[in-house]
């Protein structure tokens, strides 16, 4: 078989002589210990554990030579891991492959070689043990000899074996120390970082077992530290918040969520104070949920300062309602007086009820003061909400056309605002300031994507676009882009003013959408 064809993979060969780590290590007594006995076994005055890189021979362990390695060209182990187990030249000066080789042409030169092959438990060859003699051998080696070459040359691969073992075991105690050193500064940061946060931090194993808390948690509930590991901080809560919360972590746990709710939990004065908690899983890279790291903040005082503007905001709006009704009632009381007025009286009416209805839409709501208006079409909102806007016969002077969509409640605030903020601009300064000017609100769905387009017409002409937004321009322009997720676009054209709000198809009814992902 020729060198040009080895019979294994050459690069394969390569990396697992490298993976053992042995060229150019240092001599190891075990490595000349089977050199020496195989030279005296086979009374022969050279024996090599020789290893065969890709431009060289090395050798582990020698007797006779005196050097760590000779040129590959000079090589007759190179031949050997050709042979399926071993080769045997009785005289180098008959071999073809041989007899002009330095090492045999030289006075005293190599005229015998013997050697096995070194394997992995792959096959591959990583070099051999051999044996060598300056004079020819025509009886090569005794039956004795050739079992002891054989024997050793498995006893040097296992000495290989072992000693990449030892001393990948000594890199993994290595290893192991220093992620442990590691670890142990990591988690001395983490408690100074977390000790230092004014939030109560916690952490629980994949069960939901709680095993640490930081000293804000136990300053503020004023607990033995330890006294709330496992199911203990569940006591800490209102009693008639426990169920909820236990559900809600329950649920994190069962499914990988993210934990948030608001509790009360006990101060260390047994005051319950309003608080945040929320937590997040740590998983490995399999995806696996190994640890949950939460935080508790205290709430309390921004609950109270809510509660506040939300009574504010109830009182203004109630004697905002109050206004409109005493108007309402005085333009009746108006039409009692002046009969020929009552048509008129009427219309006026009509419209501030609208304007009522319209401002319980457009001023600032908590989840609890919001409007509900169930599941009711876009077009039958807004039309409620332009009669304000009808003109003197009561025909409606914003005319809306194209794909109606399912509307609810959760998008209602941030849609009556945007429309009822350029309904009291036109009626200002467009098209609803005169008595022939007109605006169409075209509504069509494209894909994902739901465009409503209002269009101003006989208005007063515009010349230039305004130099600055004034506040509600820039409250519709946050209601779109901040509360719906879509885009507003102003065009200011001759004719009238264009706007075009593009919103995500999902943002008109988004608890059906929720109920479609669910």
């Amino acid at each position: 078989m020729s060198a040009e064809s080895p019979p294994f993979d050459e690069q394969a060969r390569l990396a697992a002589l490298y993976d053992f780590d042995i060229l150019d290590s240092g001599r190891e007594r075990a490595f000349d210990d089977l050199a020496a006995l195989i030279a005296s076994i086979c009374d022969a005055p050279i024996a090599v554990i020789n290893l065969i890189a890709a431009d060289r021979q090395w050798f582990k362990a020698e007797v006779g030579l005196g050097v760590d390695e000779t040129p590959l060209e000079t090589s007759f182990c190179r031949h050997a891991l050709l042979q399926n187990d071993h080769l045997i030249v009785r005289d180098t000066t008959e071999d073809p492959r041989f007899n002009c080789n330095p090492l045999v042409l030289a006075d005293g030169g190599i005229r015998f070689y013997a050697g096995v092959l070194l394997k992995t438990d792959e096959g591959l060859p990583l070099g051999t043990l051999c044996v060598l003699d300056t004079r020819p051998r025509p009886d090569g080696l005794t039956p004795l000899q050739m079992q002891a070459l054989e024997t050793l040359s498995r006893q040097t691969m296992d000495l290989m074996k072992l000693r990449r073992a030892v001393k990948a075991e000594r890199r993994s105690a290595e290893v192991l120390a220093a992620t442990a050193s590691k670890l142990s500064d990591s988690e001395a940061r983490f408690r100074v970082i977390a000790d230092s946060m004014p939030q109560m931090v916690w952490s629980t194993l994949p069960d939901g077992f709680h095993d640490y808390y930081n000293a804000r948690w136990y300053e503020f509930t004023g607990t033995p530290v330890g006294s709330t590991d496992g199911e203990g901080w569940a006591g800490m809560f209102h009693p008639e918040d426990q169920a909820r919360a236990w559900a809600r972590w329950t649920h994190s746990l069962k499914t990988g969520e993210l934990y948030e709710i608001e509790y009360r939990l006990r101060r260390h004065d047994g005051i319950y104070r309003w608080t945040l908690g929320r937590a997040a899983p740590i998983r490995d890279e399999d995806g696996r949920i190994i640890r949950w790291f939460g935080t508790c903040t205290d709430i309390d005082d921004l609950k109270k300062i809510d509660e506040a503007k939300e009574l504010l905001s109830q009182e203004l709006s109630h004697r905002i309602k109050n206004i409109f009704a005493v108007i309402s009632a005085l333009v009746a009381l108006s039409a009692r007086q002046f009969p020929e007025a009552k048509g008129f009286a009427k219309s006026l009416r009509t419209r501030i009820n609208a304007l009522a209805q319209a401002h319980e839409f457009v001023r600032p709501h908590s989840e609890v003061s919001k409007p509900h208006i169930g599941n009711t079409t876009l077009h039958d909102f807004l039309a409620a909400l332009f009669k304000a806007y009808a003109g003197s016969d009561g025909a409606p002077r914003v005319v809306i056309s194209g794909d109606n969509a399912v509307f609810d409640d959760q998008a209602a605030t941030s849609v009556a605002l945007l429309f009822h903020e350029m309904a009291t601009n036109a009626s200002k300064y467009g098209a609803l300031s005169n008595d022939q000017g007109y605006i169409t609100l075209d509504t069509r769905a494209e894909g994902d994507r739901f465009i409503l387009v209002w269009t101003e017409h006989d208005g007063p002409p515009i010349h230039e676009p305004p130099t600055r937004a004034g506040f509600g321009s820039s409250l519709a322009t946050l209601s779109v882009e901040g509360q719906l997720g879509g885009r507003l676009e102003r065009q200011w054209l001759e004719g009238g003013l264009r706007v075009v709000a593009d919103l995500p198809a999902t943002a008109l009814s988004r608890r059906r959408a929720a109920q479609n992902v669910a």
